[in-house]
């Protein structure tokens, strides 16, 4: 039987997991988070003079510091060791893991196990800057929808200007509008629209997507217009039950819509507007390193890992964003 890597001893003792993470964040020593400093010579170990593990003091600024600085683990009074349990264990979901599933797990209350998925979610975010596709690579564009907008957001005038008629709501006017683009073997990246909008998602694909890729879309008219910016677009007409014709297909984003639906729906469940861009990122971050590209559980955690400096978040603010 294989060996779980959660028996490891970062899992199980602070200090391990202390060096672990130290290891990922600092792998050319200590850096001051206050001021920069990275001369090993002008930064000291504080041992004996504090009861904190790790703490070091900056002899550039004379202010004192540890790894959790600057990072997702800065102010929490959760052990470094459970932080990297449920790293891993959201990195090795593959359709996510509900916080009362954590609080469970964990042993740690279910607000805390809620604020540290969201701080998780954070470190996940990638800032892609380089488009997608290029000279003869395939790129999908599609669209999905997932909840309801706020009242205040849906408008009473339709599409056309006229006043909506009473009665159930049809079409998607009403719902949240996700945009996807998958480079085919690639890479997939995700945004809330809020509506699927033609300025919107051209907006999306223009700046997302290089110029010298073939757009493959579906038959919607949203990418008519900006799909005349590049070396060709393809569509399949999804109305008339085609859904390939030779290599023209959005088979690939919509696998990975299945998975993002079966993760919302069956785990999460309910997700607030305002934390809409975090599960996007989480599911984005599991596709981008997946096992066919070679990452293992193992080491998606530690590409988390080291996502997590300068993207700290207070639960004030987080709870408040989706109150």
């Amino acid at each position: 039987m294989a060996k779980s890597i959660l028996t490891a001893p970062e899992f199980h003792d602070e200090a391990a997991a202390l060096a672990y993470i130290e290891a990922r964040i600092w792998p050319k020593g200590p850096t001051c988070p206050h001021c920069g400093n990275a001369n090993q010579a002008k930064i000291g170990s504080l041992k004996g003079n504090s009861t904190r593990l790790g703490v070091r003091k900056c002899y550039e600024c004379r202010k004192p510091f540890t790894v959790k600085v600057g990072t997702i683990f800065e102010s929490s009074h959760v052990p470094l060791h459970l932080w990297l349990q449920a790293i891993h264990l959201l990195c090795a979901s593959k359709k996510g893991m509900s916080s009362n599933q954590l609080h469970r797990i964990l042993g740690i209350t279910l607000k805390s196990a809620w604020f540290l998925t969201h701080r998780i979610r954070e470190a996940m975010r990638q800032n892609g800057t380089a488009p997608l596709g290029g000279n003869g690579m395939v790129v999908e564009a599609d669209e999905t929808y997932l909840g309801n907008l706020p009242e205040s957001k849906i408008g009473k005038l339709n599409s056309k200007g006229k006043a909506r008629a009473p009665g159930p709501r049809m079409g998607p006017h009403h719902k949240r509008a996700i945009v996807s683009l998958v480079e085919r073997g690639g890479q997939v990246r995700s945004f809330y629209a809020e509506k699927a909008q033609v300025e919107t998602v051209a907006k999306i694909v223009r700046e997302n997507v290089s110029k010298e890729s073939r757009l493959h879309t579906d038959e919607s008219m949203v990418y008519r217009k900006v799909g005349r910016e590049f070396a060709s677009h393809e569509r399949v007409n999804h109305g008339q039950k085609e859904y390939a014709r030779g290599d023209v297909t959005t088979n690939t984003i919509e696998g990975y819509f299945s998975i993002f639906k079966r993760g919302m729906k069956g785990i999460y469940q309910h997700c607030g507007e305002p934390h809409l861009h975090r599960y996007l990122a989480e599911f984005d971050f599991r596709y981008n390193a997946r096992q066919s590209l070679g990452v293992d559980d193992a080491m998606r955690a530690d590409k988390a890992l080291k996502g997590v400096v300068g993207k700290r978040l207070t639960y004030r603010t987080t709870r408040s964003a989706g109150a």
